[in-house]
């Protein structure tokens, strides 16, 4: 699965969260400015080639849907961000969050009870 470009990202944030939509359907999901239709429709294109989207064709006009789910593209991108810029360390990931982005007391608590369910679950296997 290849990584989607800024541009790409915001049209599938808005499949993600619409279902599916025709090119016209999904620029009036864009905030102001919105972009032209044609940009919007050669993005769509180049996601189906990616083979994030796929379509139903209605005569001439295409009804658009992901074809990889949220949840499926944040793992493989996360994944990717840690081994690239944490060297492949989540806890170098938390630690740099815990460090530089001041969390509060109650985010790192969080975060803590967080863990510590996961290490429940996994001892429970």
């Amino acid at each position: 699965m290849k990584e989607l470009t800024k541009a790409e990202e915001q049209v599938m944030q808005i499949l993600w969260k619409v279902g599916e939509g025709f090119v016209k359907d999904i620029v009036e999901h864009f905030d102001e400015p919105k972009p032209a239709y044609n940009t919007v429709s050669t993005i769509i294109r180049i996601l189906e080639k990616k083979g994030f989207i796929d379509h139903k064709a209605y005569g001439k006009t295409h009804q658009y849907f992901p074809t990889v789910g949220k949840d499926d593209y944040k793992k493989k991108f996360l994944k990717g961000f840690v081994q690239n810029y944490f060297g492949n360390s989540f806890k170098q990931l938390v630690s740099f969050f815990s460090e530089k982005e001041d969390l509060s007391i109650e985010e790192m608590e969080e975060l803590i009870k967080v863990v510590n369910q996961k290490i429940s679950e996994k001892k429970e296997i």
